[in-house]
């Protein structure tokens, strides 16, 4: 069946295992049998720690097999078992242990993804990275975090904004516009040179900041990644991510969202799709879950919500889904994501809630290597548990996929959609004989 696309998307999160362990094999990394840590460089305790291997010598004994297995478990969730501990745990874990192995060669992800979404019959993929914004001087870094802390303790909102005025020029004037346009230089060359887009796939990219950084180099991140989104045609929004049931992302995350509502006054044409109510009750204070997904949309202008798990439990649910149908702001469904991290499927998922309200979805896989899955399986999993989505209503989900991109090429969309239509009448002449 043709997918679409897959909107909610990281790349770090999407590149399977295989691929790390291949690019710690060509380069001979070395491993410490003991701790399961893998490194290029020479390790400087070599001499006193004796578990230290290279990747070639275990591989000549016939000994790398068991230890490429301990890789597949400790960084994805292959035969993950409740014994081992929390599931969003492991889950979030899994990014510090397999970033030592990534290719810096950011062409040869982008193609591996390229090349599985096409024979998967996936046309366009949303793909998250992270950006940082590089300097600032950190005394006075420090002095932004208490002075921004001090107003979210008052929930003082003009107090706020003569803090994020200061702060904005304070990173304009230190390299903020530098680093976001070498970014979409260096993104556009490696687009454009690969030939990431023809005419079976197109990607596009959403700037990404971490929640659990101190607020001032939150700001710092968001000033490069608005800049970034505003001057290149091939980034399309600014997302948060990081586990939000943490104390920092719960604590400072009026103050997260306050800082968008004051970057949207800036750039008004950017269009962001937010991670917001990835919780669930028993993870976070039942108070904490009725908040989040409202003023992700109500201050921070969210086009897209990411998640939208704690939807029954928002203040006002109601209101809510009828202000997302109203206003169109789809709401991204990942259901093994959610079923793994949250341990939300079947009935206790708002999907049907959703649903039932008019509320535009998109289905899509959240993070596919870390969870060993794929788009099609997330629409398998759809037609299983929910019954009630009959096939023209999952058409339209995979239709929604492109209408709720934030491709800003109208062009470019109607014709993604041209052929999306296309491909569902050989679909359908195969399947039901039309």
């Amino acid at each position: 069946m043709p997918k679409g696309g897959d909107l909610h998307h990281h790349y770090d999160g999407s590149i399977y295992t295989e691929t790390f362990i291949e690019y710690a094999i060509k380069n001979d990394f070395w491993l410490n049998i003991n701790t399961l840590i893998i490194q290029k460089e020479r390790p400087i305790d070599l001499q006193k720690d004796k578990n230290w291997r290279k990747i070639s010598d275990l591989i000549q004994k016939y000994q790398f097999e068991f230890y490429k297995q301990k890789f597949l478990e400790l960084w994805s969730s292959k035969d993950f078992h409740p014994s081992k501990g929390p599931s969003d745990d492991h889950f979030f874990s899994t990014f510090d242990g397999f970033m030592p192995a990534k290719d810096p060669n950011l062409a040869t992800g982008l193609l591996e993804l390229k090349e599985r979404a096409i024979k998967e019959n996936v046309s366009y993929i949303e793909t998250m990275f992270l950006l940082f914004f590089k300097g600032g001087d950190a005394q006075k870094m420090q002095a932004f975090n208490q002075s921004l802390k001090n107003a979210q303790q008052n929930k003082d909102e003009q107090t706020l904004k003569t803090i994020l005025d200061e702060m904005y020029a304070y990173f304009n004037a230190n390299g903020a516009q530098k680093q976001a346009q070498k970014y979409n230089e260096d993104l556009q060359r490696i687009h454009t040179s690969n030939a990431i887009d023809n005419e079976k796939f197109t990607l596009r990219y959403q700037n990404a900041i971490l929640r659990l950084k101190q607020p001032a180099e939150v700001f710092g991140d968001l000033v490069v990644c608005y800049l970034s989104d505003q001057s290149s045609p091939l980034v399309n929004g600014v997302n948060i991510v990081g586990q939000e049931d943490q104390e920092v992302s719960m604590k400072d995350y009026w103050l997260h969202m306050q800082m968008y509502k004051y970057l949207n006054n800036k750039f008004p044409k950017t269009k962001n799709a937010l991670h917001a109510g990835e919780l669930t009750l028993g993870l976070v204070k039942p108070e904490e879950l009725t908040w989040h997904i409202n003023e992700a949309i109500s201050v921070a202008n969210a086009r897209r919500i990411g998640h939208g798990i704690d939807l029954p439990f928002e203040k006002d649910a109601f209101s809510l889904l009828k202000k997302m149908k109203e206003e169109q702001i789809a709401v991204e469904i990942n259901l093994k994501s959610n079923e793994f991290i949250l341990n939300v499927k079947n009935d206790e998922h708002p999907i049907s809630l959703y649903h039932q309200h008019g509320v535009p979805m998109v289905i899509s896989t959240d993070d596919a290597g870390v969870l060993r899955t794929n788009l099609t399986e997330q629409y398998v999993l759809l037609a299983k548990r929910y019954p009630e989505f009959s096939y023209s209503e999952i058409k339209q989900l995979v239709f929604n996929s492109i209408r709720f991109s934030f491709i800003e090429d109208e062009s470019l969309k109607t014709s993604i959609l041209k052929k999306l239509e296309n491909d569902f009448l050989e679909f359908e002449k195969i399947v039901f004989g039309k």
